[in-house]
């Protein structure tokens, strides 16, 4: 059986180029690129049909005939979803490992002890890949959607209400709080819809909808640059097709037209 190669250097992935110009993780037996006595390569599972998976950290430069290197974000333009989700989880691995290195108890060095966990070799405390759990939540008002650009958005788009979710709450407790704490409303009817592995580094995004119950806009000037309330008729510029929060405004304007 072959072996999918997802291979990283730093944030980018390493893709095998077609002459056609598709792009592919590389599928073979051995690793496309050199490795070394200390080169951890992780075991990732579960495996494809086809090849097991396997990921590891390449020295730089990944720069050699037939193969290019892109940001994982990039990379969901011309990967299969599963090759994708895939790629992500494998840099989470990659970036759970090296954040773990030591024990966070007696500073003693950290093994792996199963493909998805490690052990102290002085003390024995056991960790496993954590994920920062957050909520997004589309808020309607009749014909109307809350959108916000926050401070850390790289891109001119709006978003959605979305923060992490703190400890002793739940999913629909988070949406409240972060819907007042944000913008100042208050909300009803939370209702979940889906929720999406987010790899930037370790996150899992769980998707709500929720409707307008009362209060002004005042918007958390920390961390919110702009926003407000937008006819599904006219919106501004919305977040790519690769993120919950698309998937939660396109489903939204779906049922929005096909009532109009």
């Amino acid at each position: 059986m072959k072996k999918y190669w997802f291979i990283f250097c730093h944030t980018e992935l390493l893709l095998e180029k077609h002459p056609d110009g598709t792009y592919a993780i590389p599928h073979q037996e051995e690793p496309p690129v050199k490795t070394h006595p200390w080169t951890k390569i992780h075991n990732i599972t579960p495996a494809f049909p086809d090849g097991e998976v396997k990921t590891f950290e390449a020295e730089p430069p990944l720069d050699f005939p037939g193969y290019v290197t892109m940001p994982l974000r990039t990379s969901y333009q011309h990967l299969s979803m599963e090759e994708y989700l895939k790629a992500g989880k494998c840099q989470e691995i990659l970036y759970w490992d090296v954040n773990t290195k030591y024990c966070g108890v007696c500073g003693g060095l950290m093994r792996m002890h199963t493909d998805i966990s490690k052990r102290c070799e002085q003390c024995g405390k056991e960790v496993w890949p954590q994920l920062a759990t957050a909520i997004i939540c589309l808020i309607q008002r009749g014909d109307e959607v809350l959108l916000l650009r926050a401070n850390n958005f790289r891109r001119k788009f709006f978003g959605l209400v979305a923060g992490f979710v703190e400890t002793g709450e739940t999913l629909e407790e988070a949406v409240a709080r972060e819907a007042l704490e944000e913008t100042g409303i208050r909300v009803k009817n939370i209702r979940y819809y889906a929720s999406q592995p987010w790899p930037y580094p370790c996150g899992l995004m769980v998707g709500f909808y929720a409707d307008y119950d009362g209060g002004e806009i005042k918007l958390q000037e920390s961390e919110i640059s702009d926003g407000g309330w937008f006819h599904y008729q006219s919106l501004p510029q919305i977040p790519e097709k690769m993120s919950i929060a698309r998937k939660l405004i396109d489903h939204w304007l779906e049922r929005k037209n096909n009532h109009a």
